[in-house]
């Protein structure tokens, strides 16, 4: 049995729903962070790696990098968020 493909959201889909995107602790690893998304009614929706989303869209000095993290996890948004 293969994996299924994962389907993402629309940029103006995933907007529609997210209302916020959070920096917390781990809990299962305290030394880890993650980003976690909430939909309007204020529940999660999914999680992404703190350190591994900071690799990829890799903020420099000045610029902004919650924008920048926030268009990156807005692309990446799997279309399973709207049955939440």
């Amino acid at each position: 049995m293969g994996e299924e493909e994962i389907k993402f959201l629309s940029v103006a889909e995933a907007s529609d729903i997210v209302a916020a995107i959070s920096e917390e602790e781990d809990l299962e690893d305290p030394n880890r962070r993650i980003l976690t998304v909430y939909n309007k009614s204020d529940k999660e929706i999914c999680w992404f790696d703190y350190d591994e989303v900071m690799r990829d869209v890799k903020p420099g000095k000045g610029d902004d990098a919650k924008e920048m993290v926030t268009e990156y996890i807005l692309q990446r948004i799997p279309d399973w968020a709207l049955d939440i």
